[in-house]
């Protein structure tokens, strides 16, 4: 029942990181190949504070997630700036992964490559949830606000959406520093959850795993990553006596989520009982999904 526990607390801190995610690709249109760096800076940032200096656990999640804007800041003001987009944006996140996973590993303070054991154990569970239920929650509240709907306005047409007023810079550059906040806060949570973290445990294979989420619940949506990061999670798990078999699983949901629902698992809905049947409805590759909130 304990490793039960420990699956559902693991999906419910990816939860947050996804949905973050979820804002700035899906909804803001920018791919990121590289938060998982975020959650790397949260961690490494609130696990310090309260292993060193026996920082309040909420103090130390706020001030992973405020380190982690900080570094968006310095990632997306000049890609952001230069309107880097695409391939080339997404390269950019990469190599910011990578650069910081690195600086990780050099670090005196966080031990290197070696990790930071016998962190606190403050998240439990219950805490677990009720972050990703809040966290879910707010992301909806923020969607549904002027700031979100700007930020479709410049997923659909960038160039539309600035001529009607939009400024893309502020917009990308929010989006960017909501979403790091999150995978910020994902990050503290992981490592007080873990009481260990180091560097070879946000690598570009944890940032793929969210963008896989993203794209596969649904780009449109935020409760269709959420279920998307609760399958990828649970499957393998549930898999892991098969041994390899359980990664062939987790690569043949991706495959049969795209022949059958190639907008996602939710699409460009949320989560309902009108959107729960549209889940075991096979999708034409060549319509066109409706766009919707």
């Amino acid at each position: 029942m304990d490793y039960i526990y420990g699956v559902i607390a693991v999906i419910c801190i990816e939860v947050i990181a996804t949905v973050g995610l979820a804002v700035f690709t899906g909804f803001t249109g920018l791919f990121s190949l590289g938060h998982a760096a975020f959650m790397a800076i949260g961690a490494y940032t609130a696990a310090i504070l309260t292993y060193f200096y026996n920082v309040p656990f909420v103090l130390a999640l706020i001030a992973g997630m405020i380190m982690s804007v900080l570094v968006s800041l310095i990632l997306g003001f000049p890609t952001l700036r230069a309107k880097l987009r695409g391939d080339y944006f997404a390269i950019a996140t990469l190599g910011f992964g990578e650069a910081i996973r690195v600086i990780l590993e050099n670090l005196p303070i966080t031990q290197g490559a070696r990790g930071l054991p016998g962190i606190e154990h403050y998240t439990t569970l219950p805490v677990a949830i009720v972050f990703a239920v809040i966290v879910v929650w707010m992301t909806r509240n923020f969607v549904l606000s002027k700031y979100g709907r700007n930020a479709i306005a410049v997923r659909e047409d960038a160039v539309a959406a600035e001529m009607a007023g939009i400024d893309l810079f502020k917009v990308r550059v929010l989006s960017l520093a909501y979403s790091a906040a999150l995978g910020g806060l994902a990050g503290g949570l992981f490592a007080h959850y873990l009481n260990f973290i180091q560097p070879a445990m946000f690598t570009s294979v944890l940032s793929t795993q969210l963008i896989s989420a993203v794209v596969a619940g649904g780009i449109g949506s935020i409760t269709g990553p959420v279920l998307a990061i609760a399958l990828f999670i649970a499957v393998p798990e549930v898999l892991r006596v098969a041994n390899m078999w359980r990664l062939v699983a987790y690569g043949l949901i991706l495959v049969l989520i795209m022949i059958f629902r190639p907008s996602g698992i939710m699409g460009y809905h949320e989560l309902s009982f009108a959107g729960i049947r549209r889940i075991f409805v096979k999708e034409h590759a060549g319509k066109s999904p409706r766009r919707e909130i």
